[in-house]
């Protein structure tokens, strides 16, 4: 039986663990296949056609979560999409920023006892009660519903640390000895049985809520744009178009346009939609969307895409498909099939939090029953497993991703490298491969004159040929006589001018230039003048012949960048194994491999058989990276392991890539995995401080020889400890 593919919307998950049990419960109903991701906050469900949307919508909201069928992608943003800002990001920061402010007062007052002025206490819990409720609202909901699910996860940490730290500070302050007038807050290292009813923990609840709301915010901000991929795929094709009815040219939005419908294109419009042309001749650059570096010829019967660019001439179209059908739309799909198909690397400090958090709490609890037992004193027993929740209190853990993250992301953007978000960075430590696009990547993807070639026994030099055909070229517009007519010019000089131009459509041109009839075109332009070519010149090729004899070809090609062999050479230094990949002739490619360093070559490839080239790859075991700029490449920068766009490409590329190099340079590319790694590197190193501080600290609290203070200010101090290994990564050059 055929299944159903459906993708939902997940809202309300916190972190790679939420995801993790989305997709289990999903994964138990009967028939069902599901890969939730929490980057892009969608599930991808494949299920019978007997198993109704409600019914995944159901099970997604049992688990504590909410759930919508994903809409289709829309062609542009709406006016509100683009006026306003996401409303989770604007409410985290508005949440940030309230309680940056507020909650600083707080810590200088606890930490510092000369600030301590008399009822200061009462300041500070008038400061951090709004801290504690209001900005740690989210963290309180998600533990209560994790709880009624029963799970736990490090929202419930954080919620029951604050709270915890909270609700004994005005137990001390209302009840204990901590209101009195005059009261300093001491620095003893053990539980003080007789003066626990006179500490308060105001800064350690009111610092853990700001220190993660500081984590969620720099997450949701690189969550962001996880979908706009696809709107600036979808962006790429003309927004109006031109359309002939009853002879009357009508310009309507492209959505109105309908299959049979014959629409205009002039030149440097975009095509507004597949079609044939039928009417009218051009070049159509189509590199965008083929990897062609070459444009392509058209003329009455000629199939053009949607979203190519027409060079010269005046076209008539008869639109073929239209909307989803189109070769534009369907890569849009396949960029939207490979994002969703990613899997997700889990966060290290998620994955360790699902034991941990438990295991914290029941630390706490067996802290608070054994000193029961021991000591039979309730006050003491009670602040040694406050003591505990506060020192495990995961701010130090919460940091260590974002603020390596914003370091590293900081400085690659000085250095032109743009990386998306943490889990780009494993992903940079295992490739072995590395997929280069030749077009706009290693080429700078503008036509030049690479060689010059007077046939021998012509009874023609180089100079001659070229002066004769640039002069004749320099009336065309077509991009490859434009690249001959400069080369000529600047070789030549003064070019003489012709007497007759005649453009021949999908050819060439001929006139007459100094008594002489010139051909300068395509093979099959000599030929339908009876004019014998001595031998086949390859792709690219310009044939020129005068007075019926061939005299000579010209060979026009996409330029190497200067940079291109030395950012090979450094990939090869990684330990990456360089291929070059593109839609141009096989031997173009070869060539340019062979200039650049590269050994292998896949060439002639369609753009939907980039992505599954990537697959291919993988499938023999390889760790794929993919450096592009093209439309045509965004489906394989989204399929490979990690996807690097070049800036100067388009849309498309970098919004389905993981790393962007906005200065075009290749070799910014190896920099980009350096600084990736590096980023990595400090990241795992501060978790691994993050966690070894807490299995340190956590049988001091328990035994009661670290007072909660103290236990707050091991907290702070290893935040601290985070940031400042985070900020070594500003000296990385």
């Amino acid at each position: 039986m055929t299944s159903t593919i459906t993708e939902l919307t997940i809202g309300g998950m916190t972190c790679a663990s939420c995801a993790a049990r989305v997709e289990k419960k999903l994964n138990r109903m009967d028939g069902v296949t599901a890969t939730v991701n929490y980057a892009t906050e969608k599930a991808r469900v494949e299920h019978p056609p007997e198993v109704p949307v409600d019914a995944l919508i159901a099970t997604v909201v049992r688990t504590g979560y909410t759930a919508e069928e994903s809409p289709p992608p829309r062609p542009e943003p709406t006016a509100d999409e683009d006026a306003h800002e996401d409303p989770e990001l604007a409410s985290l920061r508005q949440r940030l920023t309230v309680s940056a402010v507020l909650a600083a007062p707080v810590v200088l007052l606890s930490m510092v006892p000369s600030l301590q002025f008399d009822n200061w206490q009462w300041l500070s819990l008038t400061l951090a009660a709004p801290v504690v409720v209001w900005g740690g609202l989210p963290f309180h909901r998600a533990a209560w519903t994790n709880l009624r699910h029963g799970a736990a996860t490090m929202d419930t940490l954080v919620s029951v640390g604050t709270l915890a730290a909270f609700g004994w500070s005005l137990w001390a302050l209302f009840l204990g000895d901590a209101g009195m007038p005059g009261m300093r807050h001491g620095f003893d290292l053990t539980v003080d049985r007789s003066e626990a009813s006179s500490a308060i923990y105001l800064e350690v609840a009111a610092g853990v809520v700001t220190f993660i709301l500081l984590g969620r915010y720099l997450e949701a901000r690189a969550k962001r744009k996880a979908g706009a991929a696809l709107r600036a795929l979808m962006d790429l094709g003309a927004k109006d178009v031109a359309v002939l009815r009853d002879g009357t040219e009508v310009r309507v939005p492209v959505d109105a346009l309908r299959a049979g419908d014959l629409f205009l294109v002039r030149p440097g419009e975009k095509i507004a939609t597949d079609g044939t042309v039928t009417e009218g001749a051009s070049a159509v650059d189509a590199s965008l969307l083929t990897g062609e570096s070459l444009p392509l010829d058209v003329t009455e019967g000629s199939a053009v895409t949607g979203g190519c660019v027409n060079v010269s001439g005046r076209l008539v179209v008869r639109a073929t498909r239209v909307g989803a059908d189109t070769r534009l739309a369907r890569m849009a799909k396949l960029v939207e099939d490979a994002q969703n198909g990613k899997a997700e690397v889990q966060r290290l400090a998620d994955r360790i939090s699902a034991v941990f958090v438990p295991a914290v709490l029941l630390i706490a609890l067996g802290t608070l029953v054994t000193w029961l037992l021991v000591t039979d004193d309730a006050t003491a027993s009670f602040t040694a497993a406050v003591a505990v929740l506060i020192i495990a209190c995961p701010c130090a853990l919460g940091l260590a991703t974002p603020t390596a993250l914003m370091v590293g992301t900081g400085r690659g953007a000085q250095l032109g490298i743009l990386i998306k978000g943490p889990e780009v960075l494993e992903s940079t430590r295992r490739v072995d491969t590395v997929v280069l696009d030749k077009t706009g990547t290693v080429t700078t993807g503008r036509m030049s004159l690479r060689k010059v070639h007077a046939y021998e026994g012509g009874d023609v030099d180089e100079d001659t040929l070229l002066r004769l055909a640039g002069a004749l070229e320099h009336s065309s517009e077509h991009p490859v006589a434009r690249a001959v007519a400069a080369a000529a010019a600047e070789r030549c000089g003064e070019l003489p001018a012709p007497k007759t131009f005649e453009n021949v459509p999908g050819l060439g041109v001929r006139g007459s230039v100094e008594g002489h009839l010139v051909l300068v075109g395509r093979a099959a332009l000599l030929a339908a003048e009876n004019v014998e070519v001595p031998a086949e010149a390859g792709p690219g090729a310009v044939h020129v012949a005068w007075d019926g004899l061939a005299r000579g070809t010209l060979t026009v090609a996409d330029t190497v960048k200067d940079t291109s062999a030395e950012a090979v050479t450094r990939l090869r230094g990684l330990g990456l194994r360089p291929v070059l990949l593109t839609g141009d002739h096989r031997a173009v490619a070869e060539a340019v491999a062979a200039e650049v360093g590269i050994d292998e070559v896949i060439a002639e490839v369609l753009p939907e058989e980039k992505a599954e080239v990537v697959r291919r790859l993988r499938a023999e075991g390889r760790t794929v990276a993919m450096v592009g700029d093209g439309v045509n490449d965004a489906a394989a920068l989204a399929t490979a392991d990690l996807g690097l766009a070049m800036g100067t490409g388009t849309d498309a590329a970098i919004e389905a890539s993981d790393l962007t190099l906005v200065r075009g340079d290749l070799r910014v590319a190896a920099d980009a995995i350096r600084l990736s790694r590096r980023t990595l590197a400090t990241i795992k190193g501060n978790l691994g401080w993050a966690f070894g501080y807490n299995v340190a600290a956590l049988p001091l609290a328990a035994a009661g020889l670290l007072n909660p203070m103290i236990a707050g200010l091991a907290m702070a101090l290893s935040s601290v400890f985070v940031v400042s290994n985070s900020l070594r990564l500003r000296r990385f050059s």
